[in-house]
């Protein structure tokens, strides 16, 4: 179990692109004390500031499970995790938790977060508390680069969310000397 201290967003020291790949981030949205959450493993996403706010963007395709509790609720966590954790967090990319109690299946301890309804873990080594400020869906139309469209073979287009930064906590590699 890692013990995590709180961190200045403006003193977050993180690899932007290592964080979201090859590193992976779980997205997490609900209510931990009403026991109604969910979580998935997320690549794709950025860290940074809009309309003069620290925010963290996500996207999230209709089709998972996740999406649900990402439109009920106003608040999501982001929480990175040390390299052991990589079996687990393959696992909570990989399977639904409609039915399936994939979190416990992945041996992670869901606890409360300091400011978002929705849980950190345990286990984790970075922990980003956002609430929800405004949310898209892709329109392909708009899609510039023609390496894009190849991302959705299905056509199930992402729903982009942007959330304030509310709180950071983490390990010390994580805070800016």
């Amino acid at each position: 179990m890692a013990s995590l201290t709180p961190i200045p967003v403006e003193q977050l020291i993180a690899r932007p692109v290592a964080l979201w790949a090859p590193n992976w981030l779980l997205l997490t949205s609900g209510d931990f004390a009403a026991g109604h959450y969910n979580t998935m493993t997320v690549a794709w996403g950025t860290l940074g500031m809009m309309w003069n706010l620290p925010v963290a963007q996500v996207v999230v395709r209709p089709v998972r499970y996740t999406y649900e509790f990402m439109e009920q609720y106003p608040t999501f966590t982001l929480t990175a995790f040390p390299g052991k954790y990589r079996k687990a967090l393959t696992l909570l990319g990989a399977r639904s938790g409609r039915g399936f109690d994939k979190i416990a299946a992945a041996g992670l301890t869901p606890i409360a977060a300091s400011q978002a309804a929705a849980p950190s873990f345990a286990e984790a080594t970075l922990l980003i508390e956002c609430r929800k400020i405004y949310s898209q869906d892709f329109d392909p139309a708009r899609f510039l680069d023609a390496r894009i469209p190849r991302q959705y073979p299905q056509k199930d287009y992402h729903r982009v969310y942007y959330g304030e930064i509310l709180a950071v906590s983490g390990t010390e590699q994580y805070l800016a000397p």
